[in-house]
């Protein structure tokens, strides 16, 4: 009997492509910002044709989410987020200061291990080698278990028209055998310089252990405030649409409300007419026991619908039912409902005014510890501010839908399928990742003054005045003339 030691095979695998990738990433290094481009668009265009296939094909590996909204985000992808980065200048002389002698010169990072979601496994495949060839990376994938058919498939499209149109070999490739072992080894490898990490929480101490520099778009816990100068219905209407939006599996999607108390009767109703279901204390019981094992959510609850999420729990809604809420005052770490949920249900919260609504944030914000988004829907522009100086997380969100927002295709954020969680230590940004946190900036100064000059310049800072000096002389006296009077008034006391 043949007895094959995956862990064993993993481990070879990724030595050969982390190697094969560092040689290969010498000639990539050498290509124009031209070139690079032509090989960027020629990928896009290749996997573009497929979009809609690959869109069925992660629904029914993964069984997370909606095709329908799948497509859209590979399309959002391949066309908007690529208008973006035409006219980017990433590697060779990116910018330059005649005026004051300065240069910047754009170097990529070297050699990328890349670990994606289960529950956008194309658009954030398609996103991450996009923006790793763009900036002359070469980057290995390490694909999540649960979608591997569906991200080799897309590698595979675009790595052969890549290769044709010049990439060279080993810039582009996969673990074949998927194990920890093996991806723990490729993040480990001394020819690799950076990981980029969406959304793949339990490898997460891994890659901090490897050494190496870690971009990680992570989880949140993201608020949603509705405050009381908030236009109630279009607020009301972006939540709902983000939430359902893939059936919430977006990370930056809404996973509470926080109403301001002055309006929470009008929105509680806007919610019941926008499909929302509150449920009672009993059926959130039902929903926790179904959707959570040992503290952590079941994969098969996970992007699923509400009605769905409803019948298998063991309680029926109406048939218009969009989301779930419950209701909830406090935020503590033993109520599941405290804890991120992919999938259409949001906790509930009502504060008197916008302050105590600002501490309720962040307390939702630091119980996930990660930051990532928070939405506020106000017209109190001094609110807003205060809001935005005040909480602890990557981005914050004016008046618009977390989902779409976030990723920046109804703001203009970068368009990005990667959202850095930086602003509570995990990775090393909460940008929206472009290829600008691939590379490393060199800077180029040319002189524009001379030793003597500045030798000169601190000798004469250094040269006293003359009136300071006599206001030191004057000090000085000064002194000497107090310390004489009282050692005169002592001398007069011991006499008596």
């Amino acid at each position: 009997m043949t007895i094959v030691d995956n862990d064993l095979l993993s481990i070879q695998e990724a030595r050969i492509l982390a190697e094969n990738a560092f040689e290969s990433q010498k000639k990539l290094a050498t290509f124009s910002q031209e070139k690079l481009d032509e090989i960027v668009e020629s990928m896009a265009d290749s996997v573009e044709k497929h979009i809609q296939t690959l869109a069925v094909m992660s629904n029914e590996e993964t069984d997370y989410g909606k095709q329908q909204d799948k497509c859209l985000k590979n399309q959002f992808v391949c066309g908007y987020a690529r208008k973006q980065l035409r006219g980017m200048r990433c590697v060779g002389i990116i910018s330059e200061d005649k005026q004051n002698k300065m240069m910047d010169i754009g170097v990529p990072v070297g050699v990328i291990v890349a670990l994606c979601p289960a529950t956008s496994p194309v658009s954030t495949t398609i996103y991450k080698t996009l923006i790793s060839i763009k900036s002359g990376n070469s980057i290995i994938f390490s694909p999540h278990p649960r979608a591997k058919n569906t991200i080799t498939k897309v590698l595979d499209i675009m790595k052969e028209v890549a290769e044709s149109k010049g990439l060279p070999e080993g810039s582009l490739a996969y673990l074949n055998t998927v194990t920890k072992s093996g991806t723990c080894e490729l993040m480990g490898h001394y020819a690799t310089s950076l990981i980029m990490n969406t959304g793949v929480s339990n490898l997460l101490k891994a890659a901090y252990k490897s050494g190496k520099p870690v971009i990680y778009g992570g989880t949140g816990n993201g608020p949603a405030f509705i405050e009381r100068t908030a236009d109630i219905k279009q607020a009301v209407k972006d939540i709902i649409n983000s939430k359902t939006f893939d059936n919430g599996i977006v990370p930056s999607a809404e996973q509470s409300i926080v109403v301001d108390g002055p309006i929470a009767d009008k929105v509680r109703q806007e919610l019941l007419e926008n499909g929302a279901y509150f449920m009672s204390e009993n059926e959130s019981v039902k929903l926790a026991s179904h959707f959570f094992s040992d503290g952590k959510s079941k994969s098969e609850c996970v992007g699923v619908a509400a009605i769905t999420l409803a019948q298998r729990a063991g309680f029926s809604v109406p048939e218009n039912t969009s989301v779930l809420l419950v209701e909830r005052k406090y935020v503590s770490e033993n109520d599941p409902y405290s804890k991120e949920m992919l999938c259409p249900v949001l906790t509930y919260y009502v504060e008197d005014d916008w302050m105590d609504a600002c501490e309720k944030c962040i307390e939702l914000l630091l119980s996930k510890r990660n930051g990532h988004t928070l939405v506020i829907h106000s017209n109190d522009q001094e609110v807003i501010r205060l809001f935005a100086l005040k909480k602890p997380v990557g981005r914050m969100l004016v008046n618009t839908p977390a989902t779409l927002g976030g990723i920046g295709a109804t703001t203009n954020l970068f368009p990005s399928m990667t959202l850095g969680s930086g602003s509570a230590g995990d990775g090393i940004t909460s940008d929206n990742v472009s290829p600008m946190n691939l590379i490393y900036i060199r800077k180029i100064g040319y002189g524009v003054r001379n030793f003597d000059s500045i030798r000169g310049e601190i000798k004469e800072k250094k040269k006293p005045s003359l009136e300071s000096k006599f206001q030191k002389e004057d000090e000085n006296i000064g002194n000497i003339q107090t310390i004489q009077s009282i050692l005169n008034e002592v001398i007069q006391a011991m006499d008596k």
